[in-house]
């Protein structure tokens, strides 16, 4: 299964402020590859707390796209109407077991923890950072500590209009 990272962070790397808002993102950003990107994932995985942000917007973003929220309080947990979810606990490695048992092929992993965790367990295989031209100073990092070198291959590099830098990276099997 290919699980691959598709997200934007500041100029100083984070994702979002410490309270978890990412009011700083562009509020109608030229296209920059997301439609092409999720057409091509087969179920997106996200924290519980990605998801809870995800509903304050209003609406389900995802369509029938099958989203498998990770949360130690999965029980608790309640989809919207509509919305094709499942609620799952355990580590990277259990959870991707049970998504290729269900026939996913590519999963979109998204969330600080969440990408983190994922990256640790080298599940990661491609990653897509679109940095926007701010800096927040603090805030929830994208990375986070790693227990050994993550290698990574560019594969590109695209700047836009806006100013947004958008750069696509590989996971080196042999140093991940």
């Amino acid at each position: 299964m290919k699980a691959s990272v598709f997200i934007a962070t500041s100029l100083d790397g984070f994702i979002a402020r410490e309270n978890g808002a990412i009011d700083w993102l562009p509020a109608n950003p030229e296209p920059h590859g997301y439609d092409e990107f999720i057409a091509s994932v087969d179920a997106i995985v996200i924290g519980r707390k990605t998801f809870e942000t995800v509903l304050a917007f209003g609406g389900w973003f995802y369509g029938k796209t099958p989203v498998v929220v990770l949360s130690s309080k999965a029980a608790e947990l309640k989809a919207p109407e509509g919305a094709n979810c499942d609620f799952m606990s355990g580590d990277p490695k259990e959870i991707t077991a049970r998504l290729d048992e269900r026939g996913i092929n590519h999963v979109y992993v998204d969330g600080g923890v969440t990408i983190q965790r994922f990256l640790e367990a080298g599940l990661i295989q491609s990653l897509i950072i679109t940095r926007i031209p701010v800096l927040l100073g603090s805030g929830i990092p994208l990375f986070g500590p790693l227990s050994r070198d993550v290698r990574l291959t560019h594969v590109a590099t695209r700047s836009f209009a806006e100013g947004l830098v958008q750069s696509e990276y590989t996971v080196d099997a042999l140093h991940s």
